[in-house]
């Protein structure tokens, strides 16, 4: 979570956003509590927003576009930020996570985040070489997982590329004990796994992977992009990609096929 000396609106456009929001306030001479009685939020909501903990949503920054008459800079600001790579929405990610009630993937290229093994996790990382610290990521992704095994865990829809099942990861030992605990994890009640294989060809999951987090309280979806993604709280955007989350999966294998298929690919690297 960002403080106010910590946003980076250079480089941001949501801290840009954010920053805005505070600088337009205070030549209003308007307090938090005032902008949120304006556009029926709470000052924390208010104090959220400027901080970049949470992003501005679009109808009200049309609202305080239409109240300051600001021309529509807040609402292109937010256009803006919402089509960028966004360097930090991990940070806005994992908080959605963690409430979530339902969780679906669909993973064009990598087993997700919260189905990975540490040895698979730790392949990703130092092949990437991207990453400083190696084992201290690992460890935290590791430490995410533990959200399904809480008292009433989200459920999580996995639909998984086969090419990401049969991409040897780490070598054909990583890769195979990558492959069992996803058997395991398929076992569960709140858990459902399916394959789209090879076989089906072109589809519209080869755009890109995505994840849609959906909450009682807030909802949002993550794309991944080659240098970076993008999240996003927008209600048409997430429609869509339930669209194509079950378009992806009218492609799928059942989930008991799909388990053979992930035990046949798992024997194959023996």
């Amino acid at each position: 979570m960002a403080a106010r000396n910590d946003l980076d609106p250079d480089n941001d456009h949501w801290h840009w956003l954010a920053s805005d929001l505070r600088v337009w306030r205070i030549e209003r001479n308007m307090t938090q509590a005032g902008v949120g009685k304006l556009l029926g939020v709470t000052k924390t909501q208010v104090s959220n927003w400027e901080s970049a903990r949470e992003n501005l949503p679009m109808k009200h920054a049309e609202a305080l576009d239409g109240i300051w008459r600001t021309c529509g800079h807040f609402t292109r600001l937010r256009r803006l930020a919402e089509r960028a790579h966004d360097p930090g929405w991990w940070n806005q990610y994992t908080p959605i996570e963690v409430r979530a009630s339902r969780i679906c993937y669909w993973a064009l290229a990598i087993i997700p985040g919260l189905l990975q093994t540490a040895n698979y996790a730790r392949a990703l990382l130092e092949d990437g070489q991207i990453i400083e610290d190696v084992e201290a990521t690992v460890g935290a992704r590791i430490a995410r997982q533990e959200v399904l095994s809480r008292d009433k865990p989200p459920e999580l829809r996995a639909l998984i590329n086969e090419s990401a099942l049969d991409q040897p990861v780490g070598g054909p030992e990583v890769m195979g004990e990558q492959l069992a605990h996803l058997i395991t994890l398929s076992h569960r009640r709140n858990i459902i796994l399916r394959v789209v294989p090879r076989s089906v060809g072109a589809h519209i999951g080869l755009d890109g992977s995505f994840a849609i987090l959906t909450g009682t309280k807030d909802s949002a979806a993550y794309m991944d992009a080659n240098t970076g993604g993008r999240l996003t709280q927008d209600p048409t955007r997430l429609d869509d990609l339930h669209r194509r989350f079950d378009l992806i999966g009218s492609e799928a294998l059942s989930a008991s096929a799909s388990r053979a298929h992930i035990e046949r690919i798992m024997e194959g690297m023996k």
